[in-house]
This record gives C-alpha cells, sequence and structure tokens, in this order.
C-alpha cells in the first residue's frame, strides 16, 4: 500500500464526506491555464518515468477508477494524464451497459477480468460503482441480473458495498495501488456543457437524450454517490472528490495526486547481479 498522500480532497475514512460541502469549483488563488498546464506537462512527464520503474521492478500495479456525472470530463481527463505515458505500460476499460455474458456473472466479474498486470497502470472509465450508483437510480435495471433474491430497502446496496471494500482490500494486499477519482461537476457547469454539445456540430456525436433523463435524477445520484464514497473509500483505497468545473485544475490535481502516490512506492529498477555485469561488460567488448 502507498503511503497516504494528504489532499483537501481526499474523502474522509470516518463517513464524514458530503456531498454539500464539497467544492466543484477550483480554490480561488488557483494558478494562470498556462501555470496549470505546465505543472500537468511536469506530471505526467515524471508519471511517464514512474511507470517505467514500476514495469521494469514488476511488483506493483496501479488502477484509477473515474466515476462522475455526465460531461464532467472523465474522457478529457484521462487522455491528459497519460498523454506521453508509454502505451506498452497502461490499459484503459470503459464499462457501459453489461453484456449477455456479463450479466451472467456477478457485478464485479467483468471487472477483474480488466484488471492491470503488475508493472502497467489500469485505468477504469466508469467500473463497477454504477451497480451502486446507475443500479441504484434506476433499480429496474435489477430485472435483467436475474438475482436469486433482491433484499429489501437498501440492504442490497449496503452488501455490494461490502463486496466492494472486500474486492479493493483484497486487490490492494496483493500489490495493486487503488486510486478513486469522484470528478465533482455542479449542476449549472452540466447544463453549459451540455449547451456546448448542442451547439457545436463536433461536440454533438456526444450527447444522448438520456443524459437529460439521468440529469432529472441528479438529487439521488448525489445520494448515492455520498454513501458510495464514505463507504468505500478506505486507506487502502482512497477516494478524491475533485472539483470539476475547471477542467485545467481538475486535470492537473489528478495527475499530481498519482505522483505523489508513486512516489511514495518502494520501487526502483532491478540490481544487477555481479556475474550479470561481468557478463555485460564482456557483451559491451563483443561490440566494440
Amino acid at each position: 500500500m502507498s503511503e497516504l498522500f494528504e489532499s483537501p480532497y481526499r474523502v474522509p475514512f470516518d463517513g464524514s464526506f458530503r456531498m454539500a460541502r464539497a467544492s466543484t469549483s477550483p480554490p480561488e488563488d488557483t494558478e494562470r491555464k498556462k501555470d496549470l498546464k505546465q505543472r500537468l506537462a511536469d506530471a505526467v512527464s515524471e508519471l511517464d518515468s514512474l511507470q517505467s520503474t514500476m514495469y521494469a521492478q514488476d511488483r506493483y500495479a496501479l488502477l484509477l477508477v473515474f466515476q462522475a456525472m455526465d460531461a464532467a470530463g472523465k474522457d478529457g481527463t484521462i487522455r491528459a494524464v497519460l498523454t506521453g505515458v508509454n502505451p506498452a505500460g497502461c490499459q484503459v476499460f470503459s464499462f457501459k451497459q453489461p453484456s449477455s455474458l456479463e450479466l451472467d456473472h456477478d457485478f464485479l466479474w467483468r471487472s477483474v477480468c480488466a484488471l492491470p498486470e503488475r508493472g502497467r497502470i489500469g485505468v477504469f472509465n466508469r467500473s463497477y460503482y454504477e451497480e451502486v450508483l446507475v443500479v441504484r437510480v434506476n433499480p429496474e435495471l435489477l430485472a435483467s441480473q436475474r438475482l436469486p433474491h433482491v433484499p429489501e430497502g437498501n440492504a442490497l446496496w449496503a452488501e455490494r458495498l461490502e463486496s466492494i471494500r472486500d474486492h479493493e482490500r483484497h486487490l490492494a494486499r496483493n500489490g495493486t495501488v487503488v486510486l478513486k477519482f469522484f470528478l465533482n461537476v455542479s449542476r449549472e457547469e452540466q447544463r453549459q456543457r451540455f449547451l456546448s454539445r448542442l451547439k457545436e456540430d463536433h461536440k454533438q456525436w456526444k450527447f444522448s437524450a438520456a443524459d437529460l433523463r439521468e440529469r432529472v435524477n441528479w438529487d439521488d445520484y448525489m445520494h448515492a454517490y455520498e454513501e458510495a464514497l464514505n463507504e468505500t473509500s478506505r486507506a487502502w483505497a482512497p477516494w478524491y472528490a475533485i472539483p470539476a468545473d475547471d477542467k485545467h485544475f481538475m486535470r492537473t490535481t489528478v495527475a499530481e495526486i498519482i505522483v505523489a502516490h508513486l512516489r511514495s512506492l518502494d520501487i526502483d529498477y532491478p540490481e544487477i547481479a555481479e556475474s550479470d555485469r561481468q557478463r555485460i561488460a564482456e557483451l559491451q567488448g563483443l561490440l566494440k
């Protein structure tokens, strides 16, 4: 497990997180766009170096989980943070509506199949948390899951959150660093981004009428997010609620948190045995 990184955006582990108090805007003293872009570039460069070391050591994996309301900027953040990182060292999975095969398994199965190997960075664009967010807000989706028994009230969501906690702890114990980011966009900023998608030709493909239907359920989603973050933000798999109304601040903050966690790991390039060093010297001599 990496050492805890102190951040004002880390969700506490004591259940005290409240969505109403979580900021969607950056601090007033936030740097200019130009400076944020430079900080992001510096963080991405260091992330590339750290990933190369992690790959060579082959002891840890890194799993990044992104969850957010529509138009919060998940795709752009993932692209911005990983651009410049060796493509061979990372993999991105987007979890959409489950297939018939996935529905024949438990709700964690499809994400387990996509976990990163040691040495690599895995990114989940949405994740198993959809099962306590989208499905919770739209419980009619449970019918397609053909569960043998659906407990009454909120018991099912409590059980699934417990399964998620256990799952993430198991991953951490076996060398996967789990970092989770909730990109916290305001309802007004989401409205503006939806309008932008509708007005600009090159963005219209991103818009779906389903986005507006889900927007009607905003308060239900905020309740579901608040409980999910409180129940699953733990030392071995912390959540970070990142202000998402300013995309440059959001991307830079995410990148710097990831780098800070990787710095804290005990990773280094493998040491070469003395016998191997002698052999390397011999091989260098042959190439002269």
